[in-house]
This record gives C-alpha cells, structure tokens and sequence, in this order.
C-alpha cells in the first residue's frame, strides 16, 4: 500500500489505543490497507492506491479487498457521524471493473436516511482518477455498545474507556455524514 500525505485527515476514535491494529486504517499494521479519512461533501472518502502486496490476477488488486475498503470507509462514516462503533451485518458490492495495481482511487461512503430499527445503512463507491465508478457497495450495520461486547474485545479496561471516551468527542462530521 502506498499511502498517501493526507494533511486534512480526520482522526479516528480508534487511534487513542496506542498501537492498534485495525487491517483497514491503522498505520501500525504494517499488512495492512493503511487508509487515512477525510471529509467529503457527501460524507466521507479514502485515497488509496495499493502495490503488488495486494495483488490477485496480475495487476489487478484482489476483489476482496474492494469490499474490505468500501466497509471500512462506511464504517469510520457511521462511527465519526453517529459517535457509535457498528458491527457489518451484510454488504453487497458491484463490481463494474477491476481496480488496477499502483493507480489512484478513492472511496466515498454516505449514510442513508433509511434503516430498520437500529440498523444503520450506508453505500460506498470506488471512483479512479477519472471520476469514473469502478465498484459500488451498499451495507447494513448494528450499532453497538463497548460494554455489551467487552468479552468479545481484546482490549484492557482503560483501553476501552479511551475508546468510549473518543467516540464520545468524536464530532468530525455531521450525523447524516453530510457537510451542509
């Protein structure tokens, strides 16, 4: 993955916890996505552009990893709009062309107003330097509470309580992840 310098990035609550390691977005997974966030006018977005580490076919970025960067860019949407963390309950993603090894795309992510009881639904694109769609996806999540998922956490007591603390300041972005 190279990563590129993103000076207005918006920082997430998960970054409190010295050393984490989430595939998606921490800079300390050295395997990992390495994604940094920044706001978009419809929510939120990630420039990436990944190298050979992450190749399928040749050249071609594997497919798996298109859904993983479309839920993890609606994911920090629902967590910085929401100020809640949410498990993925199911994603559908639309491939329209390949996503190709060492070029630049971006992802937006937006929340939908719609949702069934404390369901959060979110799409996501893939656009390359062209603005033209490479992939789309569309997810549900469940919010949930630190506390009721503790067990499942590998995180020390004030781990968690930094966790629960940024999310509660987190204030990047609107609630509907929309700037106005």
């Amino acid at each position: 993955m190279v990563s590129p310098a993103v000076p207005d990035a918006v920082r997430v609550p998960w970054s409190v916890i010295p050393d984490y390691h989430c595939f998606g977005c921490s800079p300390h997974n050295a395997s990992g996505l390495r994604l940094s966030f920044t706001p978009h006018d419809d929510g939120l977005q990630a420039r990436f552009r990944l190298d050979r580490c992450f190749e399928s076919y040749p050249g071609i970025v594997h497919g798996g990893l298109t859904g993983v960067i479309c839920d993890e860019v609606m994911g920090n949407l629902i967590v910085l709009a929401r100020q809640v963390p949410a498990f993925t309950v199911s994603q559908r993603t639309r491939f329209l062309t390949p996503l190709l090894i060492d070029r630049e795309y971006r992802c937006v992510a937006t929340l939908s107003e719609s949702g069934t009881g404390e369901l959060i639904q979110a799409g996501a694109e893939i656009l390359d330097a062209d603005d033209a769609l490479c992939a789309s996806s569309a997810a549900t999540y469940r919010p949930f509470d630190l506390e009721s998922v503790r067990h499942q956490l590998s995180l020390r007591d004030d781990e968690v309580a930094l966790l629960a603390q940024a999310l509660t300041t987190a204030n990047a972005l609107p609630k509907n992840g929309v700037r106005s």
